[in-house]
């Protein structure tokens, strides 16, 4: 879909206005360097004036601020089979290369001297899995870390004799207090939507829309801001002529779905370009295809992911997640947690001190929002 030749055409733009931009991706399947046609790495590097470039090495951020943490996990797992030299070279937990990565660039907003940082992601269930990390890290270590700190000093040595699996040391938990305060500042940045937003790009075909449609619902669920739409790839109709006349009225219904579907939110086009966006000039010439005199790193649209109504029997919990199907979800409560599951995708919700100690009467769904009554 261009997802990066978007994102480096609105870093272009960024650094052409003066502003010290710095563009990342987190795609382990980097091609930064393609598009500028200059090597790019762990190092910032600059690649046009005003314009640097850096492809995240999850690896590099593990070794530098949690060594500890990840020696002891390799230790553990070395040990359950101390023949197999390729577990002892494992060390990364599944999902953990997106959770270093996301603290790499909190660590770039909290230290650097860009006036924008631009995230080029990883395509879109890696993305999903990528942004829901803060939260759901952030609750699991602050429920388990107190009582595996505890149970570690009590029956550590007798786990550590009787099982021949070494425990980790105190460092180790230093390293996690160390994570979790740092999931705890990242979840901050993440959500505000005065600074951070999201760009969805998607094409005018119907299942990519589809897509688009479930990524907004998702990413709506965890309180990320979506400020715009940049819709890729869109056909001139002199080059659909002929033996594509068919696909006129395809891409048109479906630029038409996309502005219904996101009637609230700006949306942007970008035309299928003659050429490979593989030069400075052809990636500012997107750029200004796509936003014209719209300002790309100004924070389009905001929207909140929920609201508290006060009604004549209680209380109202309105959720916004728009294109959800109701057979798909699934809601529970458990004390003064909320949890909603929509497909595979779930959240739980701390209520807010006006809903605790009430329980939930009823809800239904319509027009995307989710009507929780509480009493």
């Amino acid at each position: 879909m261009g997802k990066t030749s978007v994102a480096a055409a609105h870093a272009l733009k960024s650094s052409k206005e003066g502003k010290k931009t710095l563009i990342v991706s987190t795609d382990m399947a980097h091609n930064l360097g393609d598009l500028f046609n200059i090597p790019i790495g762990k190092v910032e590097v600059e690649v046009a004036d005003n314009l640097f470039a850096l492809e995240i090495d999850p690896n590099y951020v593990m070794e530098k601020d949690f060594k500890n943490m990840m020696k002891a996990f390799g230790n553990m797992i070395s040990s359950l089979n101390p023949e197999n030299t390729e577990i002892k070279e494992f060390t990364m937990i599944p999902g953990m290369d997106e959770l270093f990565s996301l603290l790499r660039i909190q660590e770039l907003y909290n230290n650097s001297d860009y006036d924008r940082i631009i995230v080029d992601c990883t395509p879109t269930g890696e993305t999903l899995s990528l942004l829901k990390f803060p939260e759901m890290f952030g609750n699991l270590i602050k429920t388990v870390l107190p009582m595996k700190r505890k149970a570690v000093k009590v029956a550590g040595p007798m786990v550590e004799r009787i099982m021949k699996i070494p425990m980790p040391e105190e460092n180790v938990f230093d390293d996690i207090e160390l994570l979790n305060e740092k999931l705890y500042k990242l979840q901050s940045i993440m959500t505000n939507k005065e600074i951070l937003s999201i760009r969805i790009v998607t094409t005018p075909e119907r299942i990519v829309i589809k897509e688009a449609k479930r990524n907004f619902t998702y990413l709506h669920l965890y309180n990320y801001n979506i400020d715009a739409i940049i819709v890729n790839k869109v056909y001139p109709k002199q080059a659909l002529e002929g033996y594509f006349s068919k696909w006129i009225n395809l891409q048109e219904e479906g630029l038409k779905e996309i502005q219904a579907s996101f009637s609230k939110i700006p949306v942007f086009t970008l035309m299928l370009q003659s050429k490979e966006l593989v030069s400075e000039k052809l990636l500012l010439d997107a750029a200004l295809q796509i936003f014209k005199d719209t300002d790309p790193a100004a924070v389009l649209f905001r929207d909140k992911i929920f609201e508290v109504k006060k009604i004549s029997d209680g209380y109202c919990f309105i959720l916004n997640i728009p294109f959800a199907n109701k057979a798909d979800m699934v809601m529970g409560q458990k004390g003064n947690e909320l949890m909603i599951q929509i497909k595979n995708e779930k959240r739980c919700f701390t209520l807010p001190d006006v809903l605790k100690n009430k329980t939930v009467q009823s809800a239904k769904y319509t027009d995307g929002q989710l009507s929780i009554k509480f009493a």
